[in-house]
């Protein structure tokens, strides 16, 4: 196979993955781009590659840097701006994780304490039910919460990430 046709499977691939993952599809592909290029690419450059719009890939592309997966560049004399992912899969992870932490398990945790909170006094049948629910919800999110912040400190800790690596 071509490497140009492994590249194209893969961001294809990485494309479909993303929105099973709750990110769109454009953003999932832009990363991949981005993650099989060596160097820099130019808004144009995605645009083209992808088939996609300005507006599209300028969205994309900021929220990839916000995300901290890839990195906005500039070169002496051009006004383009110009576009490297972060090529380190365990920064990757880490960055991922920390945004979907702060994302999705911090406000479901709130919501979650929220709720029990309101029903301290129940006492139908119902209600209880809706409160024991609610509170091994909240165990199993506090479970989630405990085992990112575990690979978030793995990231520092080379013998943790050993152990990790030895469990795969």
């Amino acid at each position: 196979m071509k490497t140009e046709e492994i590249r194209q499977q893969f961001v294809q691939a990485w494309g479909v993955l993303g929105t099973s993952w709750g990110i769109s599809r454009s953003m999932a592909q832009v990363h991949a781009l981005l993650l099989l290029n060596k160097g820099e690419m130019s808004t144009e450059e995605v645009m083209e590659e992808l088939k996609l719009s300005r507006g599209n890939v300028n969205m994309v592309l900021r929220d990839l840097v916000g995300w901290n997966l890839i990195y906005k560049q500039t070169k002496p004399g051009d006004r383009k701006e110009y576009f490297i992912a972060e090529h380190d899969i365990w920064q990757i992870a880490v960055r991922i994780i920390t945004e979907r932490k702060k994302r999705e398990i911090m406000p479901a945790k709130q919501t979650v304490k929220t709720l029990i909170a309101n029903t301290a006094d129940a006492k139908d049948v119902e209600q209880l039910h809706i409160k024991t629910m609610l509170s091994e919800l909240n165990s199993f999110i506090e479970q989630m919460d405990t085992l990112s912040d575990l690979l978030l400190k793995a990231e520092k800790n080379a013998l943790l990430k050993n152990v990790l690596k030895l469990m795969s």
